[in-house]
């Protein structure tokens, strides 16, 4: 015992000694600081139990077209346990592209719902908002009330579903961030869902964790694949659920890399696509051509392309105007039109069955997780899905080694974990977007037995 106090002793010494010759190691505890502090004052809110019957959600469950994976069934009953606890629920759902999170979100609302609370549905954008809601509409059958709140909705619809929310007449609502807006009244929230959340900083948590009181859950859900040790710096102030496996059903998407000078092959390839009723994500950096940069632009190659399938091709970015956008984009699922260009723009987005090419310009100009979101813009039905990457032939040894793992994986966690190896992790309070590397003890990538154990100190 004495000898293990005169170990502590030391090494409180050597740590003391080291904070004053060296200040950037405050940036090594500083994360696990704010997140612990933040931890545990959520964790004193006490909240009333939410009880609900299981034998509701499993007869869901049983109608579904599709078996639950068995992280979705892990994960599901974590949330339960969340919700069934005194304690506040404050939990990240993560899950890689096509996991299969909103089926589990869904479940975890009505569960919300048959315990006598309402629930909030939070989306990016309108459409991703409109398809939870369908899906939602779908999968209760008009056992609940639900409803849409939109931008585009009348005035005195608008007002009728706000009327509604207040005097509990909805249980689930979905929509934008519209949704927490001042005039927005609850009744009785239980339960709020934010999807795709992964801009917001902790103080953003806090401050939505505190939004609907002390009884109101708070679930957020990210597609965006975080490696372990970043994810306790980024996240220490929540719980984790992780979704790895993906469906049975859903194939692996093929992966090739094309020097832009074969262009006219990748065009002689969308041909055949389109004869057989497929559709096309063309993605390009830029959205006009720039002087500085030899980047493609989507006005180009919208223009390029427009004269080799006319009417078959249309244009996203992001100067298009948002109501725009969604005109877009709901033209593109109806199957209005076969190809559509765009900037990045589409990385986070809806479902399109029906899209399975997507063909990325300057591939070597992006991180890979950054590729592997936009590549889950395809694959999502149950045709055989590709995805093409084109450069130019100068290329660096990291685009190599990009393009390469990019080609050899489709596991979001494993292509995480390699960008980071190779681009940095920068400033993971977020107060930096570089690639810079602020940690001279220890940093997530190499050290990350480290970070395991202090996260265990919280």
């Amino acid at each position: 015992m004495l000898l293990l106090n005169f170990i502590n002793l030391r090494i409180l010494k050597t740590i003391e000694i080291i904070f004053i010759k060296d200040w950037h190691l405050m940036k090594f505890f500083q994360p696990f600081l704010v997140n612990s502090e933040i931890r545990k004052k959520i964790k004193k809110i006490k909240k009333k139990r939410k009880f609900f019957d299981k034998t509701k959600q499993n007869k869901i469950i049983k109608e579904l077209e599709f078996s639950l994976t068995n992280d979705q069934k892990k994960t599901l009953e974590e949330i339960n346990n969340d919700l069934s606890s005194t304690n506040k629920m404050f939990r990240l759902l993560q899950g890689d592209v096509g996991s299969g999170k909103t089926i589990v979100s869904l479940l975890a609302a009505y569960n919300t719902v048959n315990s006598g609370f309402q629930v909030a549905v939070m989306a990016p954008t309108e459409i991703l908002a409109r398809q939870h809601f369908n899906l939602a509409n779908n999968l209760f059958s008009k056992k609940i009330n639900i409803e849409l709140i939109s931008g585009k909705s009348e005035h005195k619809k608008k007002k009728e579903i706000l009327d509604k929310i207040k005097n509990n007449e909805i249980d689930i609502i979905f929509g934008t961030h519209a949704i927490f807006q001042k005039k927005v009244y609850f009744k009785n929230l239980g339960l709020i869902v934010i999807d795709e959340q992964h801009k917001f900083g902790v103080n953003q948590r806090k401050r939505l964790s505190d939004k609907g009181g002390n009884n109101c859950d708070v679930l957020l859900m990210t597609a965006t694949p975080i490696p372990r040790t970043l994810t306790m710096t980024l996240y220490g102030d929540m719980d984790l659920s992780i979704i790895k496996e993906k469906p049975k059903s859903r194939k692996p998407i093929k992966t090739y890399s094309k020097l832009e000078s074969k262009i006219d092959e990748v065009i002689k390839f969308i041909k055949k696509e389109i004869k057989l009723g497929n559709q096309i994500f063309w993605v390009c950096p830029l959205i006009e051509e720039s002087k500085k940069l030899d980047h493609s632009s989507a006005v180009n190659k919208f223009d390029y392309l427009d004269k080799l399938f006319p009417n078959q091709v249309s244009l996203l970015h992001g100067k298009t105007d948002l109501e725009d956008k969604e005109i877009i984009l709901d033209k593109f699922l109806k199957k209005e039109f076969q190809i559509l260009v765009s900037t990045t723009i589409i990385e986070v987005g809806i479902d399109f069955p029906n899209a399975n090419v997507i063909i990325i310009e300057n591939a070597n100009k992006f991180g890979l997780s950054q590729l592997h979101q936009l590549r889950g813009r395809v694959g999502r039905g149950d045709k055989d899905s590709t995805c093409i990457l084109m450069f130019k032939s100068n290329l660096s040894e990291n685009a190599k080694k990009r393009i390469n793992i990019l080609k050899e994986s489709n596991d979001g966690f494993y292509i995480s974990e390699e960008d980071m190896k190779i681009r940095g992790f920068g400033d993971i309070l977020g107060f930096k977007q570089s690639g810079i590397k602020n940690f001279r003890l220890a940093d997530p990538v190499h050290n990350s037995d480290l970070f395991l154990l202090a996260e265990k100190g919280n």
